[in-house]
């Protein structure tokens, strides 16, 4: 169906993402890949210079410990190892999708979302963010 699928995932929330592993998968089919992206926080606006090395050792601390969950989290799928992909990435979910949609010249996202909450409505989420500002089909799972 697509050849190349973004899954945005939150590896320290996994039951969001767990329900979109079988929608990719139907998607991916026999050929497609899944690109697993996980989209840390940018601190580089932080204007805490005296805590910069810190902050720097805290960045690589959670980018390891992003990357060994997302590692982990291809077992939750029934598809070849092969054909799953991870990205960490630091900034807004929005804008590091859109640029490994472009990068990767993806054909869809899917992403996983909760039920809206008074708090989702007034504040946004990642995935209706996601949706506003997408050049590609996203499917939002929920």
């Amino acid at each position: 169906m697509y050849n190349t699928i973004i899954m945005p995932v939150d590896v320290f929330e996994m039951e969001l993402s767990d329900k979109a592993v079988r929608h990719a998968e139907f998607l991916a089919q026999e050929k497609g890949i899944i690109h697993l992206m996980h989209v840390l926080p940018s601190s580089g606006n932080l204007s805490m210079h005296r805590f910069a090395m810190d902050v720097r050792r805290f960045e690589e601390h959670l980018l390891q410990e992003a990357q060994t969950r997302l590692a982990s989290m291809t077992d939750h799928f029934n598809i070849s190892p092969e054909r799953i992909k991870t990205h960490v990435r630091f900034g807004s979910v929005r804008d590091c999708v859109n640029t490994l949609a472009n990068e990767l010249d993806a054909d869809v996202v899917v992403i996983g979302s909760r039920n809206p909450s008074i708090t989702t409505h007034l504040l946004g989420s990642n995935a209706s963010s996601v949706i506003r500002h997408a050049h590609i089909p996203v499917f939002v799972i929920r």
